[in-house]
């Protein structure tokens, strides 16, 4: 394994080690300072927010300065966003800790950018592997920090966010140590006002044929991922009174189920899978967990939706950056990185305040039915023009044999 490539894996693993250290507690932490359900939807969509405005204008300063300078900066912000939530004793410090990581803090959308850089030059399914184990940092991350957390917030909420920052901390001297550029422009790169207007970059997104199915596939995905992964906390607390502890639990098993399955067998189904079945596969997947979450009556059950969950999405996702990052040039990659990552985080600011209205005024079960719906026009679309060039292919075939 390449030196840059190891190491990008391992910032993408400290990363979402100390973002998922505050998951399992952070709607706790608000309701215990006063926030009903439909205000920490606000809480966690605010992170988002922030998102949406800055991912593609740090993705595209990174097309211009690099991705190491950029990835300096954004994760600085997350270790100050994590010093805040630490001493917050108040809402407004939730919100401002989660408005500063925000709005700097696009590490996600630069790291999938440097990984598309060093991979730019391998065949598609190298480079659909090499996502897939992007995809399996992130799970181990995913795997050990929300335990960890919810067992630390179960002590004090500090101690979670304290421990994120200092791996933050950690992350940022692997940066500057271990990472080496990988954009160099030769030619004049100019930014003007309106590369600093987000729906420009969306509506310019959807307008390129090569990237509109690709983007709305993505769209339907994060839409309905968003509506569980935000209200996990909040659906656990008032469908099964559980606490961040539990939840945490629930996260760890994602995790681990992710890490398996990205590991032992994803990199072996690229190989004799075609993409466009394992995208159909892991959309099914997911759909038939989010069916479920309307019949859950013990925490036992969330165990197995959350593994047909997980599995789903460990084929989707990848699938999915890798498709789009390939659709893409060196110059533009963060650019695009950056709108994949601006629709990611719309839906997460649309679907933490719906979700917390829905379990606060209808019942939490129904998140699970509103997923299901907004991931349904998804799979239809990719069923029918899988179908029709399977039939295509079949009439080809028959025109050529009757010749």
């Amino acid at each position: 394994m390449k030196k840059d490539f190891f190491t990008i894996l391992i910032i993408i693993f400290t990363e979402v080690l100390g973002w998922s250290l505050i998951l399992p507690f952070l709607p706790y932490l608000a309701t215990d300072l006063g926030a009903t359900p439909t205000v920490v939807g606000i809480i966690v969509a605010s992170f988002a927010l922030c998102q949406f405005i800055s991912a593609p204008i740090i993705g595209k300063l990174s097309d211009k300065y690099g991705r190491k300078p950029l990835l300096l900066i954004s994760q600085f912000s997350t270790f100050i966003g994590f010093i805040l939530l630490g001493v917050a004793d108040s809402l407004f410090l939730v919100l401002l800790s989660r408005i500063i990581d925000g709005l700097f803090g696009s590490n996600m959308t630069l790291s999938r950018a440097y990984l598309g850089d060093i991979t730019r030059d391998e065949d598609k399914k190298t480079q659909t592997k090499s996502f897939g184990y992007m995809s399996t940092a992130f799970g181990i991350g995913f795997f050990i920090g929300p335990a960890i957390g919810g067992f630390l917030a179960t002590i004090d909420y500090s101690i979670p966010s304290f421990l994120a920052a200092g791996i933050s901390g950690i992350t940022l001297i692997m940066i500057v140590l271990l990472l080496e550029e990988t954009v160099i422009n030769d030619k004049e790169f100019k930014l003007v006002i309106d590369d600093f207007i987000p729906l420009k970059d969306l509506f310019e997104g959807f307008s390129n044929p090569e990237l509109q199915l690709l983007l709305f596939y993505f769209l339907t995905f994060v839409l309905s991922f968003s509506l569980i992964t935000a209200n996990l906390g909040l659906f656990s607390e008032y469908q099964l009174g559980v606490g961040p502890d539990t939840v945490g639990l629930y996260l760890m098993f994602v995790g681990l189920i992710r890490v398996v399955f990205q590991l032992l067998i994803f990199p072996k189904l690229v190989n004799f899978v075609s993409r466009e079945i394992l995208f159909i596969l892991g959309q099914l997947s997911i759909f038939l967990a989010y069916t479920q979450i309307i019949f859950v009556i013990s925490g036992m059950y969330m165990f197995v939706i959350m593994g047909l969950f997980s599995i789903g999405a460990g084929i989707v996702r990848p699938t999915l950056t890798s498709e789009i990052s390939s659709k893409t040039d060196l110059r533009n990659r963060g650019k695009v990185m950056g709108v994949a990552d601006s629709l990611q985080s719309l839906s997460q600011i649309l679907t933490p305040i719906l979700g917390g209205w829905i379990i606060e005024t209808i019942f939490p079960g129904s998140l699970g039915i509103l997923s299901a719906t907004l991931l349904l026009p998804s799979i239809a679309v990719s069923l029918f023009l899988f179908t029709n060039r399977v039939r295509e292919s079949k009439n080809n075939s028959s025109f050529e044999v009757g010749q």
